[in-house]
Protein backbone atom coordinates (compact mmCIF):
# COMPACT_ATOMS: atom_id res chain seq x y z
CA UNK A 1 0.00 0.00 0.00
CA UNK A 2 1.16 3.54 -0.77
CA UNK A 3 1.48 5.22 2.66
CA UNK A 4 -0.49 8.37 3.45
CA UNK A 5 2.82 10.20 3.72
CA UNK A 6 3.18 9.80 -0.06
CA UNK A 7 -0.12 11.63 -0.65
CA UNK A 8 -0.15 15.29 -1.72
CA UNK A 9 -0.78 18.08 0.78
CA UNK A 10 -4.36 18.60 1.92
CA UNK A 11 -6.31 21.00 4.08
CA UNK A 12 -9.16 20.05 6.39
CA UNK A 13 -12.53 20.90 4.85
CA UNK A 14 -14.65 17.75 5.19
CA UNK A 15 -15.95 16.32 8.45
CA UNK A 16 -14.18 12.98 8.44
CA UNK A 17 -14.52 10.10 8.87
CA UNK A 18 -18.07 9.97 7.59
CA UNK A 19 -20.31 7.28 9.12
CA UNK A 20 -20.83 3.85 7.64
CA UNK A 21 -24.40 2.82 8.43
CA UNK A 22 -26.44 -0.33 7.76
CA UNK A 23 -29.62 -0.07 5.71
CA UNK A 24 -32.53 -0.40 8.18
CA UNK A 25 -34.88 -2.19 5.76
CA UNK A 26 -34.13 -1.88 2.04
CA UNK A 27 -31.06 -4.08 2.12
CA UNK A 28 -33.08 -6.98 3.49
CA UNK A 29 -35.78 -6.39 0.86
CA UNK A 30 -33.15 -6.58 -1.83
CA UNK A 31 -31.46 -9.64 -0.36
CA UNK A 32 -28.29 -7.70 0.44
CA UNK A 33 -26.10 -6.74 3.33
CA UNK A 34 -26.26 -3.07 2.39
CA UNK A 35 -24.19 -0.34 4.02
CA UNK A 36 -24.36 3.39 3.34
CA UNK A 37 -21.09 5.37 3.35
CA UNK A 38 -22.54 8.73 4.36
CA UNK A 39 -20.44 11.18 2.41
CA UNK A 40 -23.51 13.39 2.26
CA UNK A 41 -22.42 14.21 5.84
CA UNK A 42 -19.05 15.74 4.99
CA UNK A 43 -20.66 19.04 5.97
CA UNK A 44 -23.65 21.23 5.09
CA UNK A 45 -22.39 23.96 2.81
CA UNK A 46 -19.49 21.69 1.79
CA UNK A 47 -21.61 18.56 1.66
CA UNK A 48 -20.97 15.55 -0.52
CA UNK A 49 -18.05 13.99 -2.31
CA UNK A 50 -16.73 17.34 -3.56
CA UNK A 51 -15.36 18.24 -0.13
CA UNK A 52 -12.84 15.37 -0.20
CA UNK A 53 -11.49 16.51 -3.59
CA UNK A 54 -11.36 20.16 -2.59
CA UNK A 55 -9.13 19.35 0.38
CA UNK A 56 -6.34 18.55 -2.09
CA UNK A 57 -7.20 21.03 -4.83
CA UNK A 58 -7.44 24.06 -2.57
CA UNK A 59 -4.31 23.06 -0.67
CA UNK A 60 -2.49 23.37 -3.99
CA UNK A 61 -4.26 26.66 -4.73
CA UNK A 62 -3.07 28.14 -1.44
CA UNK A 63 0.45 26.79 -1.95
CA UNK A 64 0.57 28.56 -5.31
CA UNK A 65 -0.54 31.85 -3.75
CA UNK A 66 -3.92 31.95 -5.50
CA UNK A 67 -6.45 34.56 -4.46
CA UNK A 68 -9.26 33.38 -6.75
CA UNK A 69 -10.64 29.98 -7.73
CA UNK A 70 -12.33 29.42 -11.08
CA UNK A 71 -14.53 26.44 -11.84
CA UNK A 72 -17.60 25.45 -13.83
CA UNK A 73 -20.53 23.08 -14.16
CA UNK A 74 -24.27 22.89 -14.63
CA UNK A 75 -26.52 25.49 -13.06
CA UNK A 76 -27.25 23.14 -10.14
CA UNK A 77 -23.68 21.91 -9.78
CA UNK A 78 -22.93 20.55 -6.30
CA UNK A 79 -19.24 20.99 -7.04
CA UNK A 80 -19.64 24.70 -7.82
CA UNK A 81 -21.66 25.30 -4.65
CA UNK A 82 -19.10 23.45 -2.52
CA UNK A 83 -16.24 25.35 -4.18
CA UNK A 84 -17.96 28.68 -3.53
CA UNK A 85 -18.31 27.96 0.18
CA UNK A 86 -14.82 26.49 0.49
CA UNK A 87 -13.40 29.59 -1.15
CA UNK A 88 -15.33 31.82 1.24
CA UNK A 89 -14.03 29.81 4.20
CA UNK A 90 -10.44 30.26 3.00
CA UNK A 91 -10.77 33.94 2.11
CA UNK A 92 -10.56 33.35 -1.65
CA UNK A 93 -12.71 34.86 -4.36
CA UNK A 94 -14.71 32.51 -6.56
CA UNK A 95 -15.65 32.73 -10.24
CA UNK A 96 -18.21 30.27 -11.60
CA UNK A 97 -19.22 29.47 -15.16
CA UNK A 98 -22.62 27.78 -15.11
CA UNK A 99 -24.39 26.11 -18.03
CA UNK A 100 -28.02 27.12 -18.61
CA UNK A 101 -30.36 26.59 -21.57
CA UNK A 102 -30.47 30.31 -22.43
CA UNK A 103 -28.10 32.83 -20.80
CA UNK A 104 -30.36 35.69 -21.92
CA UNK A 105 -33.08 34.23 -19.69
CA UNK A 106 -31.27 32.92 -16.61
CA UNK A 107 -33.21 30.46 -14.46
CA UNK A 108 -34.57 31.52 -11.07
CA UNK A 109 -32.03 31.54 -8.30
CA UNK A 110 -32.86 28.43 -6.30
CA UNK A 111 -31.08 25.53 -4.62
CA UNK A 112 -27.36 25.38 -5.52
CA UNK A 113 -27.54 28.37 -7.88
CA UNK A 114 -28.92 30.49 -5.05
CA UNK A 115 -26.31 29.24 -2.59
CA UNK A 116 -23.49 30.08 -5.03
CA UNK A 117 -24.54 33.72 -4.84
CA UNK A 118 -25.10 33.61 -1.08
CA UNK A 119 -21.47 32.50 -0.72
CA UNK A 120 -20.36 35.51 -2.77
CA UNK A 121 -19.37 33.78 -6.00
CA UNK A 122 -19.39 35.74 -9.23
CA UNK A 123 -21.53 33.80 -11.70
CA UNK A 124 -21.37 33.86 -15.50
CA UNK A 125 -23.92 31.97 -17.57
CA UNK A 126 -22.91 29.76 -20.48
CA UNK A 127 -25.14 28.36 -23.20
CA UNK A 128 -24.86 24.66 -24.06
CA UNK A 129 -22.94 25.62 -27.22
CA UNK A 130 -20.52 27.80 -25.26
CA UNK A 131 -20.08 25.00 -22.74
CA UNK A 132 -18.73 22.78 -25.50
CA UNK A 133 -15.69 25.07 -25.66
CA UNK A 134 -15.51 25.50 -21.90
CA UNK A 135 -11.75 24.95 -21.66
CA UNK A 136 -11.17 27.89 -23.99
CA UNK A 137 -13.57 30.12 -22.04
CA UNK A 138 -12.02 29.17 -18.71
CA UNK A 139 -8.57 30.02 -20.07
CA UNK A 140 -9.87 33.37 -21.28
CA UNK A 141 -11.38 34.13 -17.88
CA UNK A 142 -8.22 33.10 -16.04
CA UNK A 143 -6.09 35.25 -18.36
CA UNK A 144 -8.38 38.23 -17.80
CA UNK A 145 -8.05 37.80 -14.06
CA UNK A 146 -4.28 37.68 -14.34
CA UNK A 147 -4.27 40.88 -16.40
CA UNK A 148 -6.35 42.48 -13.66
CA UNK A 149 -3.68 41.54 -11.11
CA UNK A 150 -5.39 38.54 -9.57
CA UNK A 151 -3.93 35.06 -9.11
CA UNK A 152 -6.47 32.49 -10.33
CA UNK A 153 -6.43 28.76 -9.73
CA UNK A 154 -8.58 26.72 -12.12
CA UNK A 155 -10.46 23.64 -10.91
CA UNK A 156 -11.94 21.34 -13.58
CA UNK A 157 -15.55 20.18 -13.74
CA UNK A 158 -16.37 18.18 -10.62
CA UNK A 159 -12.85 18.66 -9.26
CA UNK A 160 -11.99 15.64 -11.38
CA UNK A 161 -8.29 15.65 -12.10
CA UNK A 162 -5.49 13.40 -10.80
CA UNK A 163 -4.99 15.55 -7.70
CA UNK A 164 -8.69 15.52 -6.86
CA UNK A 165 -8.72 11.71 -7.20
CA UNK A 166 -6.68 11.46 -3.99
CA UNK A 167 -9.81 12.37 -2.03
CA UNK A 168 -11.38 9.02 -2.81
CA UNK A 169 -8.19 7.02 -2.98
CA UNK A 170 -7.88 7.77 0.74
CA UNK A 171 -11.64 7.48 1.36
CA UNK A 172 -11.43 3.79 0.41
CA UNK A 173 -8.90 3.24 3.19
CA UNK A 174 -11.26 4.99 5.61
CA UNK A 175 -14.13 2.81 4.41
CA UNK A 176 -12.26 -0.46 4.71
CA UNK A 177 -11.33 0.27 8.31
CA UNK A 178 -15.04 0.76 9.13
CA UNK A 179 -16.35 -2.50 7.65
CA UNK A 180 -17.86 -5.07 10.02
CA UNK A 181 -15.43 -7.83 11.06
CA UNK A 182 -17.78 -10.36 9.43
CA UNK A 183 -16.95 -8.82 6.03
CA UNK A 184 -13.21 -9.39 6.36
CA UNK A 185 -11.82 -11.40 3.45
CA UNK A 186 -15.19 -11.56 1.66
CA UNK A 187 -16.24 -10.01 -1.69
CA UNK A 188 -17.47 -6.43 -1.44
CA UNK A 189 -19.05 -4.26 -4.13
CA UNK A 190 -18.73 -0.49 -3.81
CA UNK A 191 -21.48 1.34 -5.74
CA UNK A 192 -21.13 5.03 -6.61
CA UNK A 193 -22.58 7.63 -8.96
CA UNK A 194 -20.35 8.85 -11.79
CA UNK A 195 -20.80 12.37 -13.17
CA UNK A 196 -17.30 13.56 -14.08
CA UNK A 197 -15.22 10.48 -13.34
CA UNK A 198 -12.99 11.71 -10.54
CA UNK A 199 -14.75 10.01 -7.65
CA UNK A 200 -14.97 6.68 -9.49
CA UNK A 201 -11.32 6.90 -10.51
CA UNK A 202 -10.35 7.66 -6.92
CA UNK A 203 -12.31 4.68 -5.61
CA UNK A 204 -10.67 2.37 -8.15
CA UNK A 205 -7.22 3.74 -7.31
CA UNK A 206 -7.98 3.34 -3.62
CA UNK A 207 -8.86 -0.32 -4.07
CA UNK A 208 -5.68 -0.86 -6.07
CA UNK A 209 -3.58 1.11 -3.58
CA UNK A 210 -4.71 -1.13 -0.71
CA UNK A 211 -4.29 -4.33 -2.68
CA UNK A 212 -7.90 -5.05 -1.69
CA UNK A 213 -8.50 -8.05 -3.91
CA UNK A 214 -11.99 -8.82 -2.58
CA UNK A 215 -13.35 -5.37 -3.51
CA UNK A 216 -14.64 -4.06 -6.79
CA UNK A 217 -16.37 -0.79 -7.68
CA UNK A 218 -19.39 -0.26 -9.91
CA UNK A 219 -19.83 3.31 -11.11
CA UNK A 220 -23.30 4.23 -12.36
CA UNK A 221 -23.10 6.95 -14.99
CA UNK A 222 -25.49 9.89 -14.63
CA UNK A 223 -24.57 11.37 -18.00
CA UNK A 224 -22.60 10.31 -21.09
CA UNK A 225 -21.89 6.64 -21.75
CA UNK A 226 -19.70 3.91 -20.33
CA UNK A 227 -17.11 4.13 -23.12
CA UNK A 228 -16.61 7.84 -22.40
CA UNK A 229 -16.17 7.30 -18.68
CA UNK A 230 -13.83 4.36 -19.13
CA UNK A 231 -11.59 6.62 -21.20
CA UNK A 232 -11.80 9.48 -18.69
CA UNK A 233 -11.12 7.25 -15.70
CA UNK A 234 -8.23 5.48 -17.40
CA UNK A 235 -6.70 8.85 -18.23
CA UNK A 236 -7.08 10.18 -14.70
CA UNK A 237 -5.63 7.00 -13.19
CA UNK A 238 -2.72 6.90 -15.63
CA UNK A 239 -1.79 10.52 -14.97
CA UNK A 240 -2.10 10.01 -11.21
CA UNK A 241 0.27 7.03 -11.37
CA UNK A 242 2.70 9.08 -13.44
CA UNK A 243 2.68 12.02 -11.01
CA UNK A 244 2.89 9.81 -7.91
CA UNK A 245 4.93 6.76 -9.00
CA UNK A 246 4.13 4.84 -5.83
CA UNK A 247 0.44 4.84 -6.78
CA UNK A 248 -0.13 1.58 -8.67
CA UNK A 249 -1.85 1.73 -12.07
CA UNK A 250 -5.31 0.29 -12.57
CA UNK A 251 -5.58 -3.16 -14.05
CA UNK A 252 -9.16 -2.74 -15.23
CA UNK A 253 -10.70 -5.18 -12.74
CA UNK A 254 -11.19 -2.64 -9.96
CA UNK A 255 -13.99 -0.73 -11.69
CA UNK A 256 -17.03 -1.31 -13.89
CA UNK A 257 -19.04 1.53 -15.46
CA UNK A 258 -22.78 1.00 -16.02
CA UNK A 259 -24.58 3.57 -18.19
CA UNK A 260 -28.06 2.00 -18.29
CA UNK A 261 -29.62 4.34 -15.72
CA UNK A 262 -28.79 7.76 -17.15
CA UNK A 263 -32.42 8.30 -18.20
CA UNK A 264 -33.23 11.25 -20.48
CA UNK A 265 -29.93 12.96 -19.67
CA UNK A 266 -27.94 14.83 -17.06
CA UNK A 267 -30.10 16.33 -14.28
CA UNK A 268 -33.23 14.93 -15.93
CA UNK A 269 -35.28 12.62 -13.72
CA UNK A 270 -37.82 9.95 -14.61
CA UNK A 271 -41.06 9.27 -12.69
CA UNK A 272 -39.59 5.90 -11.70
CA UNK A 273 -36.47 7.57 -10.36
CA UNK A 274 -38.45 10.07 -8.30
CA UNK A 275 -40.64 7.27 -6.95
CA UNK A 276 -37.53 5.42 -5.82
CA UNK A 277 -36.27 8.53 -4.02
CA UNK A 278 -39.55 8.66 -2.10
CA UNK A 279 -39.35 4.97 -1.23
CA UNK A 280 -35.76 5.21 0.03
CA UNK A 281 -36.65 8.26 2.14
CA UNK A 282 -39.66 6.55 3.68
CA UNK A 283 -38.15 3.11 4.17
CA UNK A 284 -34.58 3.93 5.25
CA UNK A 285 -34.79 7.63 6.14
CA UNK A 286 -32.13 8.39 3.53
CA UNK A 287 -32.33 11.40 1.21
CA UNK A 288 -31.14 10.80 -2.34
CA UNK A 289 -31.14 13.31 -5.21
CA UNK A 290 -32.47 13.03 -8.78
CA UNK A 291 -29.19 13.99 -10.46
CA UNK A 292 -26.61 11.63 -8.96
CA UNK A 293 -27.42 9.29 -6.08
CA UNK A 294 -30.98 8.56 -7.20
CA UNK A 295 -29.77 7.23 -10.54
CA UNK A 296 -26.97 5.24 -8.94
CA UNK A 297 -29.41 3.70 -6.49
CA UNK A 298 -31.69 2.75 -9.37
CA UNK A 299 -28.76 0.79 -10.75
CA UNK A 300 -28.09 -0.84 -7.40
CA UNK A 301 -31.72 -1.94 -7.09
CA UNK A 302 -31.92 -3.25 -10.65
CA UNK A 303 -28.70 -5.22 -10.23
CA UNK A 304 -29.12 -6.33 -6.62
CA UNK A 305 -29.07 -9.98 -7.58
CA UNK A 306 -25.72 -9.75 -9.37
CA UNK A 307 -23.72 -7.28 -7.27
CA UNK A 308 -22.97 -9.88 -4.61
CA UNK A 309 -24.31 -10.22 -1.07
CA UNK A 310 -22.30 -7.33 0.43
CA UNK A 311 -22.69 -3.83 -1.05
CA UNK A 312 -21.50 -0.42 0.11
CA UNK A 313 -23.36 2.51 -1.44
CA UNK A 314 -21.28 5.69 -1.34
CA UNK A 315 -23.77 8.49 -0.78
CA UNK A 316 -22.07 11.37 -2.60
CA UNK A 317 -24.54 14.02 -1.41
CA UNK A 318 -26.48 16.40 -3.62
CA UNK A 319 -29.57 16.92 -1.49
CA UNK A 320 -29.94 20.56 -2.60
CA UNK A 321 -30.54 19.15 -6.08
CA UNK A 322 -33.97 17.97 -4.91
CA UNK A 323 -35.35 21.47 -4.56
CA UNK A 324 -35.90 22.36 -8.25
CA UNK A 325 -38.04 19.23 -8.71
CA UNK A 326 -40.68 20.46 -6.27
CA UNK A 327 -44.14 19.05 -6.89
CA UNK A 328 -42.82 16.38 -9.28
CA UNK A 329 -41.11 14.72 -6.36
CA UNK A 330 -44.43 14.37 -4.52
CA UNK A 331 -46.45 13.18 -7.52
CA UNK A 332 -47.64 9.93 -6.00
CA UNK A 333 -49.24 8.98 -9.30
CA UNK A 334 -45.86 8.59 -11.01
CA UNK A 335 -43.57 5.61 -10.92
CA UNK A 336 -44.31 2.16 -9.53
CA UNK A 337 -47.19 1.73 -7.06
CA UNK A 338 -46.38 2.30 -3.40
CA UNK A 339 -46.53 -1.39 -2.56
CA UNK A 340 -44.28 -2.49 -5.41
CA UNK A 341 -41.01 -4.20 -4.60
CA UNK A 342 -38.02 -1.97 -5.13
Amino acid sequence: MVPDSAAPARIALARLPTPLEPSPRLGAQLGLELLYKRDDLTGLELSGNKARKLEFLLAEALAQGADTVVTLGGVQSNHCRATAFAAARLGLRCELLLRVPDPSKPPPLEANALLDRVAGADVRWLSPREYQRRDELVDELAHGLQVAGRRPYVIPVGGSNPLGCWGYALAVEELRAQLPPSWEGKPVTIAVACGSGGTAAGVALGIRRLGWKEARAVAFAVCDDAAYFRQVIAGLASEASRRWPGLPPLEGTELEVDDRFVGPGYAQATPEGLALIRRVARADGLLLDPVYTGKAFQGLVARAGELGPRVVFIHTGGSFGLLPFGARLLDEGSGPPQGARL
